[in-house]
């Protein structure tokens, strides 16, 4: 009993000792479960109309087409495409679910089979569609290359959602028609037409200098205008760059390092003689340029025409003799030397027709080839035996031996070509023989057959070798620019950025705007590394950082941090302040015109009365003024004789007066007219649907938090 009086005297203790326990345990469920919200953002790229698209799923996606995309592909551009393709997929996924359609697999196998029609793998023997070598050919990827399956997932995936696509666009086509009091009123607007008098006073007539717009005009047209005026979160920076380029000291050296290949050298050093012989005096040109010399530019044995040379030096080098050099010259970014090795008449251009064996390693070979290169030259010999004694069997031989589809279709021939189109052996075979040769050549992609039909227009062609030495900064050079960028990025980190540039004769570049998803910073290029610093939490207007560039440094300033809103005043000025002096110029001209007819309004505003005719309302414009919807649309809204009130256009302030109302003519039927309008409705729909339905989607991007780019 004694306990019990105890615990009920201390009760509102071990009341507040209660809740103070599950608050804690609340509490530490609530951090917990905040840290799973934080990692769960951070592992979602986007949500679109609540779907999620997973940071990992999507980093795969950008692999796999960075790899289709090829080297030049920029990172950003690779991950922008892939998320144009995402958002796609998953706004008319939307669509699709809410519509109940899908594509079922009966209509995927016919899908399939329209796809593959043409390939040889899923063809029988009469040449059409075998369903059970398709079927032979999935089993086989799912037993022995789950990548390959997978591809061939993807693959069926894509075929889908094409389908899915065009069944979707069909049917919203097919549920735009156009009605026969739509085809009337088509009928009416290019039709029915207006004979008007009027007199514009332009808004030119007043001074821009008189008409003052206050920068609350231009916040308040903002705010009424806001969906104009919306932007993103930007930032400005402004950089000075610090190009690594060689100094007149540096080409000096090259060109005299040149010059030692042209006038040949022997230096004796302890007995021992280094000696580089002259360029005009070397027999074996092609070691010469690419091991003593080392040239940048590798030795190309071919034959060249004088446009193919430097527009510049095409007659210096193009008029030497066999064995003279000329250079050092400077193109291109190098300095080079060259000497005239060969010379030789030449045909400009040829036709052939040839006949490509591959075999297995060959370029460009199909997986069906299974020749050995032993197999297919024994081929290709023996179809030149016969042609030898037959050549009208070329064309069969064509289309029952060739792979090179792109001539199959026309006999193997390639018609008329100009000299170095062909790969090497098969430039030299075609141009070097005569008309009317017949010979096998192996190439990169297998043993070619080759007839030549035609030469035509022989003449000089030059084999010409150059030692070329690329124009770049020494590492004294290097050295000097990095000690710039260092020394300028610790003073201006203590100064101002302006003034010590300004002091060191460094242009300063200013560069406003940027928004997080950019990867361009003119001027320099591709820069993701710059944008993402800018928009780094912690940066802070002031910031200065150096980055490592192409050639050079650049040594950036954080100069504003802009949040995601409306436009400020200060951007939205080139735009809104035109339109609100032409409001205020027109409350000017009204205020002062106090006259009621086309002629004395004309008197007061020292102008003219002028007419138009046949103005309508499908193409609003008048004679002499331009386009003016809202005057073309008061005319129609008048009588015969009725003269208007002022109106406010887009060039001016007008007075019109309809003379003459000439209306359509009036049409049995408006069918056609009806046929037009339903035309025009699904004209716009492959490029105006999609970008409607995107506009109209939940869309949460959070590329930016996730680091994707």
């Amino acid at each position: 009993m004694a306990v019990l009086n105890k615990i009920r005297q201390r009760s509102l203790f071990l009341i507040l000792i209660i809740a103070l326990a599950l608050f804690s345990f609340v509490l530490a469920d609530l951090f917990k479960n905040s840290d799973a919200l934080t990692s769960k953002s951070q592992n979602i790229v986007a949500t679109i109309n609540g779907k999620d698209i997973s940071r990992e799923d999507f980093l795969q996606k950008v692999e796999v087409a960075q790899r289709q995309m090829g080297p030049s592909a920029t990172n950003t551009q690779v991950m922008n495409r892939v998320w144009d393709q995402e958002v796609r997929q998953a706004v008319m996924e939307t669509q699709y679910e809410e519509l109940g359609i899908s594509v079922e697999k009966d209509q995927m196998r016919d899908l399939l089979k329209t796809s593959l029609a043409t390939s040889p793998e899923f063809l029988n023997e009469a040449g059409l569609f075998d369903e059970n070598k398709l079927n032979e050919y999935i089993a086989n990827l799912k037993e022995t290359s789950p990548q390959g399956f997978e591809g061939w997932v993807n693959y069926e995936k894509q075929i889908a959602a094409n389908a899915l696509s065009q069944n979707y666009f069909n049917m919203v086509k097919a549920g735009l028609t156009g009605t026969l009091a739509e085809g009337e009123l088509e009928h009416n607007l290019e039709g029915n037409k207006v004979d008007i008098k009027y007199v514009q006073v332009s808004y030119a007539s007043i001074p821009d200098s008189i008409v003052e717009v206050s920068k609350s005009d231009i916040s308040n047209y903002i705010k009424a205008n806001k969906k104009q005026f919306k932007v993103d979160a930007s930032r400005d920076i402004r950089f000075v760059e610090f190009k690594e380029v060689a100094s007149v000291e540096d080409e000096n050296a090259i060109k005299t390092e040149l010059e030692t290949y042209v006038n040949g050298r022997v230096v004796d050093e302890t007995g021992r003689k280094d000696t580089i012989v002259a360029f005009s005096k070397v027999k074996n040109n092609e070691d010469y340029i690419n091991l003593t010399a080392a040239s940048d530019v590798k030795f190309d044995k071919r034959f060249i025409f004088k446009s193919n040379l430097p527009t510049e030096f095409a007659d210096a080098i193009y008029n030497l003799n066999e064995g003279e050099v000329y250079g050092p010259y400077k193109d291109n970014g190098a300095f080079k030397v060259t000497k005239v090795i060969a010379v030789k008449q030449i045909p400009d251009s040829a036709k052939v027709r040839h006949i490509l064996i591959p075999f297995i390693g060959a370029q460009s070979a199909a997986p069906e080839v299974t020749q050995t290169e032993a197999e297919a030259k024994k081929t290709a010999d023996s179809l030149l035996t016969i042609l030898k004694s037959n050549r009208s069997k070329f064309s069969e031989f064509v289309t029952n031996f060739s792979s090179d589809q792109g001539s199959v279709a026309k006999e193997g021939r390639y018609d008329w070509h100009p000299y170095n189109t062909m790969v090497p052996e098969f430039n030299d075979f075609e141009f070097e023989g005569k008309t009317g040769d017949l010979g096998v050549v192996k190439t990169a992609f297998g043993f070619h057959i080759i007839e030549v039909e035609g030469q035509k227009n022989k003449k000089k062609a030059i084999q010409i070798g150059t030692i070329s030495r690329k124009i770049e900064p020494s590492e004294a050079t290097s050295d000097k620019v990095f000690r710039d960028a260092s020394n300028f990025e610790i003073n201006a980190g203590k100064s101002d950025f302006e003034i010590i540039a300004k002091e060191n004769n460094y242009v300063v570049r200013p560069v406003n705007g940027i928004k997080v998803l950019d990867e361009t910073i003119p001027g320099v290029g591709n820069q993701r590394p710059i944008v993402r610093w800018a928009f780094e939490e912690d940066a802070e207007v002031g910031d200065i950082k150096r980055f490592n560039i192409p050639g050079g440094y650049v040594i950036g300033q954080l100069v504003a941090k802009h949040k995601e809103g409306l436009m400020s005043v200060e951007d939205a000025t080139a735009k809104v302040l035109p339109i609100i002096r032409k409001e205020k110029k027109a409350k000017l001209i009204r205020d002062r015109v106090s006259a009621t007819t086309l002629e004395d309004v004309a008197a007061a505003e020292k102008t003219t009365v002028r007419t138009a005719n046949g103005i309508t309302m499908k193409n609003p414009t008048i004679s002499g003024a331009g386009r003016e919807p809202l005057v073309v649309g008061a005319a129609f809204g008048l009588k015969e004789g009725e003269t208007s009130k002022l109106i406010d256009g887009a060039n001016g302030v007008y007075m019109i007066q309809v003379v003459k109302e000439i209306p359509a003519v009036e049409l049995e039927n408006y069918q056609a007219a009806a046929n037009r309008v339903e035309q025009q409705k699904s004209s716009v729909v492959n490029s105006k649907l999609y970008n409607a339905l995107k506009e109209a989607a939940d869309i949460e991007d959070n590329r930016a938090k996730t680091q994707v780019q």
